[in-house]
């Protein structure tokens, strides 16, 4: 009697991008955020000679939350070395505005608390900048891996980090609209307010909620929440024809 062979099927690796909401202790970047009403945007994290430098953006509706938010990072026992970039060698930084007021950083640490080579080390490619905000991360990375895989090694990264990751959402090449997000080029407070008011049904008819309540949610006035949606509704809709 011949030898019979079973095949066990396995999971084909696929190009998957992620979108994901992180906690994690003893980080500078959450704790300052979290703190005080700021966020931040990291252009690049690089690692040498044993530190961590970050190039990032941090972003408010005022000059004063920015300097508070700026002190609050100089005092923070996490940091090192803070600098203000005053001098643009790329013509267009200053147009990219995260929000009406902005400030660019450049903050130098130790890599023990940096959840950031937990990622890239296991393959999560960060695809677009780090949006920090309201003491939380916000990653959008691909990885070319199996799910299974890809969820093995998210738990690691919990283990290893203590840390508090939430998926908030997966793509694949074949997914509508992955490679396109229209709400890429409204600025992060812009964002932040539109996408909360779809979520709590303010385009919603009958409304679901109001502008003055959808302001107490952001600890915001009203009039800079209308203004907020109508530059992002107007950058949405485009020019008229």
């Amino acid at each position: 009697m011949g030898e019979v062979t079973k095949h066990i099927p396995t999971e084909s690796a696929r190009t998957s991008q992620l979108t994901l909401k992180i906690w994690h202790p003893n980080c500078w970047t959450l704790q300052t955020t979290d703190t005080v009403d700021a966020g931040l945007i990291a252009h690049g994290v690089y690692h040498y000679n044993g530190r961590v430098s970050a190039r990032l953006t941090a972003y408010a509706d005022r000059t004063e939350q920015i300097d508070e938010l700026v002190a609050e990072i100089e005092e923070s026992d996490l940091t090192d070395v803070v600098k203000r970039i005053n001098d643009y060698f790329n013509p267009n930084v200053p147009a990219h505005s995260a929000g009406n007021a902005t400030e660019e950083l450049l903050v130098e640490y130790a890599p023990r608390n940096s959840i950031h080579q937990a990622f890239v080390s296991r393959g999560f490619i960060p695809e677009e900048e780090i949006r920090i905000k309201n003491g939380y991360e916000y990653w959008v990375v691909i990885i070319s891996k199996p799910r299974t895989t890809i969820q093995r090694r998210l738990d690691e990264i919990r283990r290893e980090m203590d840390a508090e990751i939430t998926i908030e959402g997966m793509k694949s090449p074949d997914t509508e609209s992955a490679k396109y997000n229209t709400t890429d080029h409204l600025s992060e407070r812009q964002r932040e307010v539109f996408e909360l008011a779809q979520q709590s049904g303010y385009y919603t008819w009958p409304r679901d909620i109001s502008a003055s309540e959808l302001a107490d949610k952001l600890d915001l006035s009203k009039t800079t929440v209308l203004e907020h949606l109508r530059k992002a509704e107007a950058k949405l809709l485009g020019p008229k024809a």
